[in-house]
Order: structure tokens, then sequence, then C-alpha cells
């Protein structure tokens, strides 16, 4: 389990300025200074550690996750984890839809494929100019969108959500679907309908990544016993003595809400 230190190191818990806050939150959020929420870590940990237990059991039973991270500071993030991971992510626009008409998204990601295959069998070659010319557009309008789930062929089996705030369509369409989201939630973030909610930082780069690192981890673990043929257990996620994080006067002083 990841060490609360290294949460800390991270600015995992810097929450946002008092004024914009859910009151949902409150039971993770440990205190305040120079007006600005503090996370409890502990519970972060906690949290974390049940999340990655259940992103490892789901993967090594066959299923899928989808990352999405859509805001600047977590496409770069987003996109390496899920590549790192063998899995889907979408990191730059989440269309309506992407979930609840899943048909009809395949039928894009089918029409991009169809376009590659223009450009490599010669049909390119025999096309006017200015068609070619709308055809790449087209295809790079796709990509941007779509790369990162063209061969995702059915729903996954659980989604992990950078700032539920910002991807709220996504979670909407999860809930609608009874997909589980595993997601990090910030204090302005609400907690509901989120099935492991993750109390973090959400608008640091640092931050970002040491969650979704531990997500990968979980999802290699699962690849590792679903190639094994090893069936899963459940452990309870545990924490051992509490530790209290200690905020130090410098970081605060610091931008609270890293934006590298």
């Amino acid at each position: 389990m990841i060490e609360v230190k290294e949460l800390l190191d991270a600015g995992v818990h810097f929450g946002h300025p008092m004024n914009k806050w859910n009151p949902k939150m409150a039971r993770y959020i440990f205190g305040e200074r120079s007006n600005i929420y503090i996370i409890d870590l502990q519970k972060t940990a906690k949290k974390l550690a049940d999340a990655c237990s259940f992103v490892r059991n789901l993967v090594a039973s066959g299923e899928s996750i989808l990352f999405v991270g859509t805001k600047r500071q977590a496409q770069l993030v987003t996109e390496e984890a899920a590549k790192q991971a063998g899995m889907f992510y979408i990191n730059q626009r989440w269309l309506g839809g992407m979930l609840t008409n899943f048909t009809t998204i395949r039928k894009s990601v089918d029409r991009l494929k169809k376009i590659e295959q223009l450009s490599k069998d010669g049909t390119y070659d025999r096309l006017p100019k200015k068609e070619v010319i709308q055809l790449e557009k087209e295809r790079g309008k796709l990509m941007k969108n779509l790369a990162g789930i063209r061969d995702m062929n059915k729903l996954p089996g659980a989604v992990f959500i950078v700032d539920t705030v910002k991807e709220r369509i996504c979670v909407a369409e999860s809930n609608r679907l009874k997909i589980p989201i595993v997601a990090m939630v910030d204090t302005n973030s609400d907690p509901d309908g989120i099935d492991y909610p993750i109390p973090g930082n959400d608008d640091g780069t640092r931050s970002i990544r040491i969650i979704t690192n531990s997500i990968v981890g979980a999802v290699l673990e699962g690849v590792s016993l679903r190639q094994n043929s090893v069936t899963p257990s459940v452990p309870a996620a545990t924490v051992t003595t509490p530790v209290v994080p200690v905020v130090s006067e410098s970081p605060l002083l610091e931008s609270s809400k890293e934006t590298v």
C-alpha cells in the first residue's frame, strides 16, 4: 500500500479554497490552512487501497478499465497510464454517448479504420486532391477523440476518472449503465455515485500521477493473475497505525494547486 508520506510529497493533500467546496466531502477533510482545505491522507491511503483491490480483481476476471482525464494536467498522464496498462483511454474530449450510445461510437471508430485503410491501399492515389484533404481532416478529428478507444469492442468493466466535476457526463453515463466508477475526488467534488472515491488533489500533475500509477499497478497485477489463471480474493483494506499528515509551512506558501 502506498505510504502517506508519498502522498504528502506529491501534494495529494491540497484541496480547493474554502469557498469552493462540496459539503459532501467533509468526511474526507482533515482541516484547513491558509484558507485551503487539507485532505485527510490517511483516508486517501485507505480508499486508494480499496480501489486498487477492486481494479486488480476486476482485471483478473477478464474485464477492462477505461481511463478518463481530459483536463490539461491529466491528458498526458492518462494516455501514458492507459498505454502502460494495456487499457483504453479518453484524454481529449468526452463525447456525449460514448458509453450510453456505444453502438454509434463504434460506427465512428469503424469509419476511422476505413479511412486509414483507404490511405494504405492506394485509393488515395486515385482520388482528387481535394477529397483526400477532406478525408485526412476527418481522420485527424476522429483520431483526436477516439484513438484511445479504437480497439475497445465492448463497454469497459469500470472507468477510472480524474476530476468528476469536469467529467460529470462520463459519471452520469456510467451510473446509468451501472458501470463501476473509480475516481479522484477533490474537495469541490460530489462523492455520491462514485463507487470507489479516492480523495485527493485532482489539479496537480504529481498528485494525479501518483494516484493513476497506483491504479496502473493494480491493473498489471490483475493481468498477471489472469495470465496465471489465479482466482483473486478481495482482501480487506487495512491501514496501519494512524498517521496524521504533517503539513509543512513552506509548501502552503507556494501554489496550493499545481498546474505543471
